[in-house]
């Protein structure tokens, strides 16, 4: 299977009352595991690349080939987009669209309104033009993203509807309580405001801060229009805690594949199971 955009895989599951799962990957094995759990599960995904990630694995045309290898070296029949995850601005965008991303958020939601317009339109006429996909945030995630810390601050629905107007975007990402990193106390998500986004912007809408919500909550929100939700957190905490449990019990083992194997087990099954929970198993 060729690497895909998400526009297609996100109208679909739209359309079809299920979200595609965004995973970000951070090494090796993070690639590995989502890949396998999506070829086992039948399930579309996307893997989600954040500056940081992307840097840290050697650079977005490192990342692009050891995607495409794997999915030669497994047989990957489900769609896979690779997603630039919170771009920082048009150059790093195009960066990662030139380096075969097939997908990419500009985030600009910090600027004001009409510079967050002004460089989002620029990104989707690059993107575009080369079939690549864009998804954009407007108000602000709260928690932890590469090192940048937020408060929450939610969309403003009109804005919504005038940014998609005005931009083409493919999907939006409107902050409603979501945050990036574990949960301190209970997530308070906006679904009126959510509901009143849906409706009046009339495209996909992306759930960040997957980590943490409750089922019911997830279910909400794909009901009322979200039909992609990032997960990133919980396969970092499941990976580390079989590492942690590895290097507890045998204090002589040394070979990274001894513990870096189990890991990629934990995220696999991580996956799998929010496959199933957001309900693109069987969806490819």
């Amino acid at each position: 299977m060729t690497l895909v955009s998400m526009k297609e895989m996100l109208i679909k599951a739209k359309a079809e009352g299920y979200a595609v799962g965004q995973f970000n990957i951070n090494n090796l094995e993070f690639t590995q595991a989502i890949l396998q759990a999506a070829q086992e599960e039948n399930s579309p995904v996307i893997l989600g690349v954040s500056e940081g990630a992307g840097k840290y694995m050697g650079g977005f045309i490192s990342v692009v080939h050891m995607v495409k290898g794997l999915i030669e070296s497994y047989n990957i029949t489900v769609p896979v987009a690779i997603h630039l995850d919170h771009g920082s601005s048009f150059d790093k965008c195009k960066e990662a669209i030139d380096a075969g991303f097939t997908s990419v958020m500009i985030d600009a939601s910090h600027h004001p309104f009409e510079e967050n317009v002004e460089i989002t339109k620029k990104v989707v006429q690059y993107a575009h033009a080369k079939g690549v996909s864009v998804e954009a945030e407007l108000g602000t995630v709260g928690g932890e993203e590469d090192g940048v810390i937020g408060g929450i601050i939610y969309a403003d629905p009109q804005e919504c509807k005038n940014l998609v107007e005005a931009t083409g975007i493919d999907c939006l990402a409107p902050a409603l309580g979501s945050v990036h990193g574990p949960y301190k106390g209970e997530p308070n998500l906006g679904f009126k405001e959510m509901e009143e986004i849906s409706n009046l912007a009339d495209l996909p809408l992306v759930l960040h801060g997957g980590t943490g919500i409750p089922t019911k909550d997830i279910q909400r929100s794909i009901s009322l229009g979200t039909a992609k939700i990032n997960v990133n957190t919980e396969n970092q905490i499941a990976a580390t805690k079989v590492i942690r449990e590895v290097l507890n019990n045998d204090q002589k083992v040394y070979d990274p594949r001894k513990y870096l194997a189990p890991a990629r087990e934990a995220i696999k099954t991580t996956v799998i199971s929010k496959m199933r929970e957001f309900g693109s198993s069987q969806k490819a």
